[in-house]
């Protein structure tokens, strides 16, 4: 199977710790998405969001610093997962947020590069920034 690679980056007037959190928890996580999800904070620790669409394993966690996935949608081949890392920097008060998710299924590569947008970026931006 054919996979690409996803890189993002997006900034959020709040702290690192307020976007860790908002990716992290499970609570803040459904408020933002409008959706069920339930995140370990443990390494090893499984995570389901978007009402179970998508489903993965934490594999490093450096708190208000960063999060790195195994990260697969439901619709996905059978035990295929891709790579999600997150990286948090402060800028100038604010936190810019650098994406990369590698190992995403060549024919699903735009709708979720553009999930990462619409779905994430933008309304963590509205949540964080009221």
């Amino acid at each position: 199977m054919k996979t690409k690679t996803i890189r993002q980056a997006a900034t959020f007037k709040a702290s690192r710790h307020e976007v860790y959190e908002a990716l992290m928890d499970s609570k803040r996580h459904s408020e933002f998405t409008g959706s069920k999800a339930s995140i370990s904070r443990k390494i090893g620790g499984k995570f389901t969001v978007w009402d179970g669409d998508l489903e993965g394993i934490n594999l490093e966690l450096v708190p208000d610093e960063k999060i790195v996935q195994s990260w697969r949608l439901n619709d996905w081949p059978v035990g295929h997962y891709s790579r999600a890392t997150f990286s948090l920097k402060e800028i100038d008060g604010s936190t810019r947020l650098t994406f990369t998710q590698t190992g995403v299924p060549e024919e699903s590569y735009q709708d979720v590069s553009q999930g990462w947008r619409d779905y994430y970026w933008k309304p963590m931006k509205g949540m964080l920034e009221k």
